[in-house]
């Protein structure tokens, strides 16, 4: 099994993953100099991950302002949940909001709209 990691760290993995693929693209671009219509094509679509990467980081800090900052009881340091239960950011401590979920094991399904408790 995968260990579990927090959600907004997980999205900005993401989008950090985005601007290195986007330079990669790039770069295989100028092994196509002898042909300009396809490293302009690879140049285009480095630039579209970067700018998709952009757009990512966006929408998390956007999502990242209507998270509910919580205490961990683990660690005491502060972590942001998004969802139902989620993991601390700092010692990865299952947490959770719902008074439903308190002492059952850890499912990021929990957080899935159809979930049965």
């Amino acid at each position: 099994m995968k260990p579990y990691k927090n959600k907004i760290n997980r999205i900005r993995t993401f989008a950090l993953a985005l601007i290195f693929i986007g330079i990669v693209i790039m770069y295989v671009g100028i092994y196509f100099r002898n042909q300009p219509v396809v490293m302009v094509i690879f140049m285009l679509l480095g630039v579209v991950a970067i700018v998709g990467s952009t757009g990512v980081y966006a929408w998390i800090g956007l999502l990242s302002m209507k998270t509910v900052p919580v205490e961990c009881p683990n660690c005491g340091r502060h972590t942001k949940m998004l969802g139902r239960v989620d993991i601390c950011m700092h010692c990865n401590e299952p947490l959770t909001m719902d008074p439903a979920l308190e002492g059952k094991e850890f499912n990021q399904d929990y957080n899935k709209k159809n979930s049965k408790i």
